[in-house]
């Protein structure tokens, strides 16, 4: 599928304006590409001189994240194990020339020397990524290699249709899933030190 195409398809879903500036062919992308990019609710990202176009999140997507987000964030901060922070947020990973933008991710206390001013340098001790329907095998394959890749020690995958989170953990250079948590389960976390959240909580809508 062209990037024309996929950008009608997900405004389908969406029912957003498609965005509009002058395509190039794929592998051709750049930081300055992504740099000037126009801030208009789409979430642009390159890889491997790729471009991905994602539309706006959806509501339920956003109620995940921000809840998930806020559980995690006050549990590293009274602990103080590090900083939870989430998107729009650029993390420029080691392997690659172009900043992503997890949903959620968190830095270790011991590691928060690659938090910079305007964007992380480094790898991420845990990333989550909200899945959405219009960019469902982009967060389960393309980001999957990428952060592992990039060595992030845990990756979480959370499905707010289905309402199920997966965990991913890198055991020698690969992910491995440590389980795939339904309503009635509890996630632990082996970054986030101790950190436990009941899925249910989660998707309380």
């Amino acid at each position: 599928m062209t990037i024309t195409q996929t950008i009608e398809a997900v405004s389908v879903v969406s029912s957003t304006p498609m965005p509009q500036f002058r395509l190039k062919p794929q592998g051709q992308w750049t930081y300055q590409d992504w740099f000037n990019f126009p801030e208009d609710g789409w979430k642009y990202e390159i890889i491997n001189g790729d471009l991905y176009i994602m539309p706006p999140p959806a509501i339920y997507h956003q109620m995940s994240s921000l809840d998930l987000a806020t559980l995690m964030n006050y549990y590293a901060r009274k602990n103080k194990l590090g900083r939870i922070l989430e998107a729009p947020c650029s993390v420029k990973l080691p392997k690659q020339d172009v900043p992503v933008e997890p949903d959620i991710f968190f830095i270790k206390q011991e590691r928060l020397d690659i938090i910079g001013k305007t964007q992380v340098k480094g790898s991420p001790d845990l990333v989550i990524e909200i899945l959405s329907p219009s960019n469902f095998t982009y967060d389960r394959e393309t980001k999957f290699a990428v952060y592992q890749e990039n060595s992030v020690p845990e990756y979480w995958l959370v499905n707010y249709w289905q309402k199920t989170i997966e965990v991913f953990v890198l055991r020698e250079g690969s992910y491995q899933l440590q389980g795939k948590y339904g309503l009635t389960d509890t996630v632990l976390s082996e970054q986030l030190t101790g950190f436990t959240v009941d899925v249910a909580e989660i998707f309380d809508f």
